[in-house]
């Protein structure tokens, strides 16, 4: 192997890790322009795409630890947005599903930040997306 093809991959790896970090920090920008929290976002996302589920199966989705998921479906059902139930076949499992002020939050949002992802991608190289992300005011931004 040629020195010149060995110094090609790590520059490679570098140039997507930096392409990753810049996107993922416009996506959680977007998430946060739409005024709530990145945990709470992808609980609703789940609920929204997949119907009712437990608590467990939400964690599952969105792969938080047990104890932040039941704190962000606690806040999500403080708002109104979801509500908790039983179900017939386990007794000690309970339902999480959306409300429908919930349904048109999470729908809303979603679309917003689906929409956001599109311009990204569609209109924008990773240079000018890092770009971005540099010029942003948020604490989310990378470190120049």
């Amino acid at each position: 192997m040629k020195k010149r093809d060995r110094m090609k991959a790590p520059r490679l790896w570098l140039v997507i890790a930096k392409s990753y970090r810049a996107l993922s920090l416009l996506a959680e920008q977007s998430i946060a322009n739409t005024g709530l929290c990145l945990t709470d976002f992808a609980a609703l996302e789940a609920l929204l795409h997949k119907g009712p589920l437990t608590i467990s199966e939400i964690q599952d989705k969105v792969r938080l630890a047990s104890g932040s998921m039941t704190a962000a479906i606690d806040r999500l059902e403080e708002l109104g947005l979801v509500v908790r139930k039983s179900t017939l076949s386990d007794r000690r499992a309970r339902l999480v599903e959306l409300t429908a002020q919930g349904k048109r939050l999470a729908a809303s949002c979603f679309e917003r930040h689906a929409k956001d992802l599109i311009d990204l991608i569609a209109g924008s190289s990773c240079f000018d997306a890092r770009r971005r992300a540099l010029e942003t005011s948020s604490p989310l931004s990378p470190r120049p």
